[in-house]
């Protein structure tokens, strides 16, 4: 038995003995839509979580079971797949991470906050053994719906659970995933990168995508725009401080600024869809990522952009 087979037993059982709010590949536990109801705190969280942040997981929790209520599991669109297997296009946000990862057959990839699983779904299609985790029961529903469409049970597990109190098992992930997640976790954020740097393998990438204002001035500004956006009571930008926590634990993370004139999108992209665009509004959007590029890349610029890729590995072993 090699190492990889024997990692493979390792995690099963941490699956199996695991209460049935884990999800994990075909037929195996099941979400009981029970916990989605009032006392979910009670039933879902650990009562080692303090009062605070048992009652801030619950409202987060609540939010994103009603905004996943709204979606239909379908399986991945073969456009979608040839963009990210493909990578073309580095001045988009999730481009740009693909080609970070690079090739993902037989890693082992962490996908923190794996929301509807789209995500998990792409990495999984392109060879990797994903374990998704996120706080919403209805989200990891979703994800197990999903991976039974595109055909990727057998190498996906999903979790339901806040991060810290996650029975994950430690130094097994060659990749660790975040999409907009740590600024959700702002007041545990220096315990959840503990927590992510002992479940991640020596030499592991991170590679998270936040939103980041690190000028006073945008953050006033962006509140006067009138633009909707799905937020949570709890959430915002991260700022300075937060980004020195991360970089104490990943001193080597480099960071990409996006989302300055490419926030205008949302106009012409009809939710967001760019592989479903007309080839005009596909050029526009085109344009507007690479006059991002162009200006984000510029020093005392970057702080224009909303959104920053940060990525690093951890040092190897020895």
């Amino acid at each position: 038995m090699d190492e990889r087979e024997s990692l493979d037993e390792r995690l099963e059982a941490k699956v199996e003995g695991v209460p049935s709010v884990l999800v994990s590949g075909p037929e195996r536990n099941r979400v009981s839509r029970s916990v989605a109801r009032p006392g979910l705190e009670e039933e879902l969280f650990s009562t080692e979580l303090p009062p605070e942040a048992l009652a801030r997981w619950a409202s987060e929790s609540d939010f994103f079971d009603q905004m996943v209520e709204k979606q239909t599991a379908r399986p991945l669109d073969a456009l979608t797949l040839e963009r990210y297997r493909a990578t073309r296009r580095p001045w988009f946000n999730k481009e740009f991470r693909f080609r970070v990862m690079g090739d993902l057959r037989g890693k082992r990839v962490l996908d923190v906050g794996c929301g509807d699983g789209s995500n998990a779904m792409l990495m999984a299609r392109f060879g990797a053994r994903v374990t998704g985790i996120d706080i919403s029961s209805r989200s990891i529903e979703l994800c197990k719906r999903r991976a039974e469409l595109d055909g990727v049970g057998d190498s996906t597990q999903f979790i339901c659970s806040p991060l810290e109190t996650a029975d994950l098992l430690e130094g097994s992930y060659d990749i660790i995933w975040g999409d907009g997640v740590l600024h959700h976790l702002i007041p545990e954020l220096d315990g959840v990168l503990r927590k992510l740097v002992s479940c991640a393998k020596p030499g592991a990438l991170f590679v998270f995508s936040e939103p980041v204002c690190l000028s006073p001035l945008m953050r006033k500004l962006r509140k006067r725009i009138p633009i909707h956006t799905d937020a949570t009571p709890n959430e915002r930008p991260l700022e300075r401080a937060e980004l020195a926590i991360i970089q104490r634990y990943l001193p080597r993370l480099e960071m990409r600024w996006f989302g300055f004139l490419s926030r205008m999108d949302r106009f012409f992209l009809r939710d967001n869809n760019f592989e479903r665009a007309s080839k005009p509004r596909r050029l526009a959007a085109d344009v507007l990522g690479c006059t991002d590029r162009a200006l984000l890349s510029v020093p005392g610029l970057q702080m224009l952009g909303g959104m920053c890729v940060m990525y690093g590995r951890l040092p190897e072993q020895g």
